[in-house]
This record gives C-alpha cells, structure tokens and sequence, in this order.
C-alpha cells in the first residue's frame, strides 16, 4: 500500500491536524520547532511549525499568528480540542530549535532556536499539556513526521539519519 496519500504536510508558519490514518510532516525545521499535540486514545494529532518566539515582537498588522510559539500553541490547541480532544488526554512532542549559526556575539536575540524552544515549553505549560519527549537544540535540521495511531514522532536529522521518540 502507497502510504505516502495519507501524509499531510505542514508548511513553514503552519499549523494541520489530522486523524489516523493519516500522518503529519513537516520539513525545515531548523531554529524553528515543531509542536505536535495529541490525544492517542482518539488517535488525533495537530502539528505546528513555531518560527519565532513571541508575536508581540511584531510591529505588522495581520500577522500570521501561526509563526509565533505564543498564538500558533493556542490556535493548535484550540483546534485539536474542537475536533474532539479531550484536555485531560492531550500530550505532547517537540523537536528543532537548533542553533544554525555560529555567532561572536552573547546577544539573545540572536539565539533564535532556543528562545523558540522556551516559548513553546512555556505555552505548552500554560495549557496543562506534558511534553512526553523532545528532540531539540544542536545545529542540525530536522525533518518530523508524527503518526497519531501509534504516538511515534519520527526525527530525520541532516547528517546523523533517523530516530523515534
């Protein structure tokens, strides 16, 4: 059986959720993370892919709310629970926020992958939701596929290959 129809791709900025048997993908995280929440007894999952910490930094008007740790968390969560999660049930897995540039410099803003991985444990606690495994950090790209029948999110990682948490 072909497989590859039931991938639902997230973009960059984005935010999908899904129901088994489908699974969901996203590419190109690098200082960007990936945020799945799920609830395995119902086999639903949404994923998002978080690029900047907090959307209070922006100036713009009609912002995406789905690139900042702060809205895309809450539109996610929100999402997932109007789809028939249930609160108590959700759980989560988070991977990227690597460090994809050497910097001379101490400066936090420049420490992009971290601050994101901070924004996201903060919103996920907000909400009450465990993180039950991370992949994060380092100064390699990943790739994450998470399949909500079986809770398993798969990590390609450039030059180190794949693993499962």
């Amino acid at each position: 059986m072909n497989i590859t129809n039931n991938i639902v791709k997230v973009g960059i900025a984005d935010m999908k959720m899904v129901e088994a048997p489908e699974v969901i993908r996203t590419s190109g995280l690098g200082s960007c993370v990936g945020v799945v929440v799920y609830d395995l007894s119902l086999k639903i999952a949404g994923m998002a892919h978080v690029m900047l910490p907090d959307s209070n930094l922006s100036k713009r008007e009609n912002l995406n709310e789905l690139k900042y740790a702060d809205t895309a968390i809450d539109i996610l969560y929100s999402t997932i629970i109007d789809n028939g999660a249930r609160k108590f049930a959700l759980k989560a897995k988070i991977a990227g926020g690597a460090q994809m540039f050497s910097f001379n410099s101490t400066k936090d803003v420049l420490r992009v992958g971290n601050r994101n991985i901070e924004a996201v444990i903060e919103r996920l606690n907000k909400h009450r939701i465990p993180i039950i495994s991370s992949d994060t950090g380092g100064n390699s790209g990943r790739t994450i596929e998470f399949d909500p029948s079986t809770g398993v999110l798969k990590i390609k990682t450039v030059n180190t290959g794949e693993t499962e948490i």
